[in-house]
């Protein structure tokens, strides 16, 4: 489909579009979330899953990106922090399990 958003004209045009693209954000997130999972399978110290310059330097890089696409850089900077909380608990989950299990 993929109308622009002049082109819809009734709210099920425009649900139809947002659906399209969550699909689409989604499917970004499971494939990010592969990397994630081999980034944790990679370190070794539960530690070093908060890594709190490269943290910033990740929310900086996404608030710029924001900003040049016209977007709230608040709102990005609060969705990333998000992202990023829940991947670094993720990580030191498998972590801390994959050291228990050498035990």
């Amino acid at each position: 489909m993929n109308k622009p958003p002049s082109d819809c004209t009734t709210k099920e045009d425009v649900r139809a579009e947002l659906d399209r693209i969550d699909q689409a954000l989604l499917s970004l997130f499971a494939e990010r979330h592969g990397y994630v999972t081999r980034m944790a399978e990679i370190k070794t110290d539960p530690h070093e899953a908060h890594d709190p310059v490269r943290i910033k330097a990740i929310l900086d890089k996404q608030r710029k990106r924001a900003e040049e696409l016209g977007l709230d850089e608040d709102q990005a900077e609060l969705i990333w922090k998000t992202l990023i909380d829940w991947n670094v608990n993720y990580e030191k989950g498998i972590i801390v399990a994959r050291r228990g299990a050498k035990s």
